[in-house]
């Protein structure tokens, strides 16, 4: 096998595998979610092939908040730890965790906004004092109300994990160490062969 052959099967098997990946990943957070997002339509891979240093890269693209959402945020409460499930199989901790800081409102207003989510205010029934008359009861909030109940409320609860990407990752990548042992058995026998020629 010629070095560019053997160059260009390689590639195209690592480009098979990042496929396969991109799609599952797609429709493990389409699962999660529930509908397309910004985030599942964000997500691609590239080979990338460097001649000068002999090394071939798979990479993964997708909205800086795509591993927030793979791993989970834990919340500010004792109860609120969030785990994932790695590339690996195994169940670890969030790396990200609230603490003093809220996720920002400007952002989820945006999102209510977009999602036409109306807030009300809350029924006494669900005030501590259920005796009292709260002023305005029922009554529709604005958007930045809701966001910043919201964002109080992801504080303390945290982000679910999804484990979107690594667990795709992690299933696929057993095959893909399974189906490139024949491309690198040819190769080797191909470099035997033209050495033993030589002598």
């Amino acid at each position: 096998m010629e070095e560019e052959e053997y160059i260009l099967e390689l590639q195209t098997y690592f480009q098979e595998f990042a496929d396969k990946v991109v799609n599952q990943t797609k429709e493990a957070l389409y699962n999660a979610k529930g509908d397309s997002t910004r985030l599942g339509d964000s997500i691609r891979s590239e080979v990338v092939y460097n001649e000068a240093e002999g090394k071939m890269s798979i990479m993964f693209y997708m909205l800086n908040y795509g591993a927030y959402v793979n791993q989970g945020v834990s919340g500010n409460e004792a109860a609120a730890n969030q785990t994932y499930t790695n590339w690996r199989g195994e169940v670890v901790s969030s790396d990200f965790a609230y603490s003093d800081k809220m996720p920002p409102v400007a952002v989820i207003e945006e999102w209510v906004k977009k999602k036409g989510i109306k807030g009300k205010k809350s029924l006494k029934k669900y005030r501590k004092n259920k005796n009292s008359t709260i002023k305005g009861a029922g009554q529709f909030i604005t958007s930045k109300s809701l966001a910043f109940a919201i964002s109080k409320s992801i504080q303390k609860k945290g982000i679910k994990s999804t484990s979107f990407f690594t667990k795709p990752f992690g299933s696929l990548y057993s095959e893909l160490k399974e189906g490139i042992a024949p491309i690198l058995k040819n190769k080797i026998q191909d470099m035997y062969f033209t050495t033993f020629t030589k002598f």
